[in-house]
């Protein structure tokens, strides 16, 4: 009968720490939108990883400076793109963009690994300059933050055109991913600011190094002149962005229009257009 008790009371206290209060339940799922920013995370290392021994690599097969012709150029702005958006989205808000960053950058990767490629070889005697590290690494790393905002930018107007439309839809489960539109926005401005100044920089030690090269600082080659106008529709964008009225839809237009510009300048200008400045190395 004691034991019985005993049983009984013991079943009693299993029951009661089973169904009572101090029960630990199952740990629920994490969302979507978290599994997802984490993946993103995890391959944002990995892309960075690989893409920094690579540009590395390919300076030790080289034997100079690997900025020398397209292919590693994009190699290097891409790099630049990855690096810092491990820095600026390392946020929570910001981890499901990881995975938005990812696709231009595998775009781009795949161009400059089938179209752009180019073996390891010297550079022409033009690109044989001090200036060669200096310049273009600005412009490259100026240009692969400028892509990142031209993303924030382009998720922004997405983000704005969810609420009014439905959430059915591939459109709509995106957008349902992404941060607030307001988070975007200012994440592309805050972007630019740090994008616009470097790619100023590198556009007048570009004129240096042309004195130097060729006897004139600006003489409105395709690629100067192109580079020029993409400055100019970044400091456009600045300036809307700052103007009341401009802020929202307008502004990120002309942002992507600015990354659209830079886009041509790297693909149309070097491939299309003969100038000064054509050292694609696809010949």
């Amino acid at each position: 009968g004691a034991s019985a008790s005993v049983g009984a009371g013991t079943g009693g206290a299993s029951t009661a720490l089973v169904d009572g209060p101090g029960r630990v339940d199952a740990a629920p799922g994490r969302p979507l939108s978290e599994r997802l920013g984490n993946m993103g995370r995890a391959l944002v290392v990995v892309v960075a990883a690989l893409l920094v021994s690579s540009i590395v690599l390919r300076g030790f097969a080289t034997e100079r400076f690997p900025l020398g012709n397209m292919y590693e150029f994009v190699a290097m702005a891409c790099a630049a793109a990855i690096v810092f958006g491990l820095v600026a989205l390392r946020k929570p808000a910001y981890r499901t963009l990881w995975v938005f960053l990812l696709f231009p950058v595998l775009v781009l990767m795949f161009l400059a690994a089938t179209v752009l490629y180019a073996d390891a070889a010297p550079v022409v005697p033009a690109l044989q300059s001090f200036w060669l590290p200096i310049h273009v690494t600005i412009i490259s790393v100026g240009s692969g933050i400028f892509l990142v905002a031209g993303a924030a930018s382009v998720l922004f107007l997405m983000r704005l055109r969810q609420p009014r439309g439905e959430e059915r839809g591939v459109l709509g489960r995106i957008c349902r991913l992404l941060p607030d539109a307001e988070t975007l926005d200012r994440l592309a401005y805050r972007t630019t600011i740090i994008a616009f100044p470097l790619f100023g920089v590198g556009i007048i030690l570009g004129a240096i190094w042309a004195e130097a090269a060729w006897g004139r600082f600006w003489g409105w080659d395709p690629k100067e002149t192109v580079s020029f106008i993409t400055w100019v529709i970044y400091a456009a964008y600045l300036h809307a962005r700052a103007t009341s009225g401009w802020r929202n839809t307008r502004a990120a237009w002309i942002n992507i229009a600015g990354f659209v510009a830079m886009l041509f300048n790297l693909f149309i200008i070097n491939m299309v257009v003969s100038g000064l400045h054509s050292y694609a190395g696809l010949n």
